[in-house]
């Protein structure tokens, strides 16, 4: 049977937060837990589903597998679930809930994810259409150099809090509640150090600015994104590190305009070469158009250029280069210039087949006029 998509079982967006997921998680395990509707026969098999979804959504490496591959990129899904929903009793739901309440981490003691990152990166039109690879400098939080990340002094390690059992909560059964709270001993954890490291002072991580370097694709645009698993912060008592997240931003260009993949630009031509036609020398990103002008071409008249545009990120044809031709009117003229000029104009009103646009201006002008009642 083909299984259905894991955002869609959640009911959530492709781009939702690690935190929205484990809401909108947790909700639909209460609803459909087996516990709490004995006597419908579909809610263990609706109660798996969302727990395998939930499994692949919030692990960040399965997830990026499977949002590349689908159900193929994660080796058939979670699994796992032989023992159906007594994976996950009834209490184990509540106890989450209430641990977040009362500040427990709602997944246990240990090591924990390092958050993700995110780089605001402006590049150039060129850097674009063309692609290149640039060094960043990102403040962050590492591993220890000294104790590798578990916080804990050199030729020692952390304890398993006896308290807590390694669990990192404490629970309080008061009725059919069980209220989970974080280990007031090693604030939840799960492990204690007894010889904290002299370099982090047990906390695992130190403060530095690292040095990446980032592959911009050709093709990318203002919003696009661009992924570096396991280069945000690094994880609390050696827990995997975050994401780091390259948020793309264009800058202006002098001569260009972008729209998806296709370029616009505007060309100034003389009223001669408008009137008789010529040829215009139009720039383009990677060298020069020669761009033929036809006779008697108007104002704001747009060429197309195929392929003289932006490359798609995900493979295909280029986009177009769109030429927009405005007609500059000549200034500081001399008394020659402008008498030519007038000895043109009344040239061209012997008849008026050469100024279409004009005469039929001037007929709506004149109908408008005549049928007005004043």
């Amino acid at each position: 049977m083909k299984k259905r998509d894991y955002y869609e079982l959640l009911g959530v967006s492709r781009n939702a937060s690690e935190e929205e997921i484990k809401k909108t998680y947790r909700r639909l395990a209460m609803k459909h837990h087996p516990d709490r509707n004995a006597d419908d026969k579909t809610a263990e098999e609706q109660f798996k589903q969302i727990k395998e979804a939930y499994e692949v959504l919030s692990d960040g490496k399965k997830r990026a597998a499977y949002d590349q591959f689908g159900h193929a990129g994660i080796d058939g899904g979670a699994g796992g679930f032989g023992a159906g929903a007594a994976g996950m009793n009834f209490s184990d739901i509540f106890g989450d809930i209430f641990g977040d309440i009362f500040g427990g981490r709602g997944g246990g003691g240990g090591s924990h994810r390092g958050a993700d990152l995110q780089y605001n990166l402006e590049i150039s039109l060129e850097d674009a259409v063309f692609g290149k690879s640039t060094e960043i400098h990102i403040p962050t939080l590492v591993a220890c150099d000294e104790c590798h990340g578990s916080g804990a002094k050199a030729g020692t390690s952390p304890v398993t809090c006896t308290d807590c059992g390694g669990y990192g909560q404490v629970r309080m059964q008061q009725g059919f509640f069980t209220v989970q709270q974080t280990c007031p001993t090693c604030y939840g954890k799960g492990r204690i150090i007894k010889s904290p490291c002299s370099s982090c002072h047990g906390r695992g991580r130190t403060k530095q600015n690292k040095k990446l370097s980032v592959k911009i694709p050709k093709g990318v645009d203002s919003g696009d994104r661009i992924r570096l698993t396991g280069e945000g912060e690094a994880g609390e008592s050696g827990g995997m590190s975050g994401d780091l997240y390259i948020q793309i931003q264009m800058l202006p260009h002098p001569l260009f305009e972008r729209d998806g993949k296709n370029l616009y630009c505007e060309a100034p031509i003389s009223f001669v070469a408008a009137a008789l036609g010529g040829e215009l020398e139009v720039p383009a990103l990677n060298g020069r158009v020669k761009l033929k002008i036809p006779e008697e071409t108007q104002t704001g008249k747009v060429f197309r250029i195929k392929g003289m545009g932006v490359p798609s990120v995900r493979g295909g044809e280029a986009g177009d280069l769109m030429c927009k031709v405005q007609i500059e009117t000549p200034i500081n003229l001399t008394a020659k210039q402008k008498e030519l000029l007038n000895q043109f104009e009344k040239s061209l009103s012997v008849n008026n087949k050469h100024n279409p646009k004009t005469n039929t201006w001037f007929n709506k002008v004149k109908k408008f006029f005549e049928e007005m009642k004043f």
